[in-house]
């Protein structure tokens, strides 16, 4: 185990003149979100527990208190990750047309900003995943196949509300995927040369469109 993945002795407990600066929930989502953009600015191999707890302004002791390891923290931002491919879960009482709850599960609409943290994310765990192994499965395991299995469990439930007409919501999750995540380009720059952003926009709600038509219900 490397000296960045071995955890510190627990902090003693705060005293009763004590109080936090900060409530735990806020803390960790706020260790998560920074981990995250050091791992899409540094890379996996140039981030260090060290320098997320620098740029967090707190202890080391106190990272390791929410993350005991490096790889712990990546899993954590594999799900912050995860959140900004598909918006899931929705809220129980949405009835949105499907088309327009694809569009916003999908995040059709969000900044070219998101659209580059997300996009840079997958290139680096792809490029770095040859010298770390353990990186690939994570996103594979907490980013692809969480994500299609929550994708699934929605389109369950929508053919039990009677508003999807789908023998297998699991294949209909892959092919969502494969027509969306594919129709964005291959990771990096480069992979969206041949598109403008309107253009791009523009044929994955046709994407979703005729998914949506194929799936409604007979009448």
């Amino acid at each position: 185990m490397s000296r960045d993945e071995q955890q510190p002795p627990a902090e003693r407990p705060r005293g009763p003149g004590r109080r936090k600066a900060m409530p735990d929930a806020e803390r960790r989502a706020m260790i998560i979100a920074t981990a995250l953009e050091t791992f899409i600015e540094r890379g996996y191999s140039g981030t260090t527990t060290d320098n997320v707890a620098a740029r967090c302004r707190i202890s080391k002791q106190t990272l390791y208190a929410f993350f005991p390891s490096k790889t712990a923290l990546f899993v954590a931002a594999v799900a912050a990750h995860r959140q900004m491919m598909l918006d899931l879960p929705r809220p129980d009482e949405e009835r949105l047309p499907i088309a327009e709850t694809l569009e916003r599960i999908f995040l059709l609409d969000i900044s070219d900003e998101i659209e580059r943290k997300r996009s840079t994310f997958i290139h680096m765990v792809m490029q770095e995943a040859d010298r770390f192994p353990e990186i690939g499965e994570v996103l594979y395991r907490e980013g692809l196949m969480r994500s299609l299995t929550d994708l699934a469990e929605w389109l369950a439930t929508q053919r039990s509300l009677g508003r999807l007409d789908i023998d297998d919501p699991l294949s209909g999750a892959r092919i969502l995927m494969d027509m969306i995540f594919g129709g964005r380009g291959a990771p990096g720059p480069k992979g969206r040369d041949w598109m403008t952003p309107e253009i791009r926009s523009h044929h994955l709600r046709r994407c979703i469109a005729i998914f949506a038509r194929g799936t409604a219900p007979q009448t």
